[in-house]
C-alpha cells in the first residue's frame, strides 16, 4: 500500500471447500480452491480465518491495524455463527455453550448461544450435508469473543451435538447480508 492510496476492506462470502487464503501449498496434483479463485484485489490479506469445510463471512483487509483488532485475540472480537447441529439441543445443552465448556485445550469463554429456525435465505450447499433420517438437526446461533482452532465445532460436540454445516454470519459490526457465496463486496 502506498502513502496515496486508501485503504481497502472488503467483505467477502467464502464457500464451503474454499482454503481462507491465497495459495495452496498442501497438494501436489489437484489444487485446492482459495481466495484466489474469487478476490483479484492486490494488497489485500484475511483478517483471521475460516475453515475449509465452513462457510460465510470473511474480511479481507489491507490496513493491517484493522487486521489486528479482528483476528487477535487480545481484542476479543464477537463472531457469530449459525451452526446446523446433529440432534435438538435442549436448555442444558445451550445454557453449557452459553455459560463456556471446557475443551481439550482449555475453558472457552462464555458464547450467547440460542436455538434459531433454520435460515430462509440460506443457499444450498454444495456437495449437501450428510443427512440421517433416523436423527433430526436443528439450528444454534453462537456468537464467541475467541478463534480456536475449529472451537465452534469442538463446543457443539462437546454438548452432544456435533456441527454439520457451519456458517459465519457476522464479525463485529460487520453482517453477511445477502451477499451470495463465491462474492465480495467493499466494506
Amino acid at each position: 500500500m502506498t502513502r496515496d492510496t486508501a485503504p481497502r476492506t472488503i467483505l467477502f462470502n467464502k464457500p464451503f471447500d474454499v482454503l481462507s487464503q491465497f495459495t495452496d501449498r498442501g497438494t501436489e496434483g489437484s489444487p485446492r480452491r482459495t481466495l484466489s479463485d474469487f478476490i483479484d484485489l492486490p494488497g489485500v490479506y484475511p483478517a483471521g480465518r475460516l475453515d475449509r469445510d465452513s462457510e460465510g463471512l470473511m474480511i479481507l483487509t489491507s490496513d493491517g491495524r484493522l487486521q489486528s483488532r479482528i483476528s487477535h485475540p487480545k481484542f476479543k472480537a464477537p463472531k457469530t455463527y449459525l451452526a446446523q447441529v446433529e440432534g435438538i439441543p435442549d436448555d442444558a445443552a445451550i445454557a453449557a455453550l452459553a455459560q463456556g465448556v471446557t475443551l481439550k485445550d482449555g475453558p472457552t469463554r462464555p458464547a450467547r448461544a440460542r436455538r434459531v429456525e433454520a435460515p430462509d435465505w440460506l443457499w444450498q450447499r454444495d456437495p449437501p450435508i450428510r443427512v440421517r433420517k433416523s436423527v433430526p438437526d436443528a439450528w444454534i446461533e453462537l456468537t464467541i469473543t475467541e478463534g480456536r482452532n475449529r472451537q465452534v465445532r469442538r463446543m457443539t460436540a462437546h454438548v452432544g451435538h456435533p456441527t454439520l454445516r457451519l456458517i459465519r454470519v457476522a464479525i463485529g459490526d460487520w453482517h453477511l447480508g445477502d451477499l451470495a457465496p463465491g462474492t465480495w463486496k467493499p466494506a
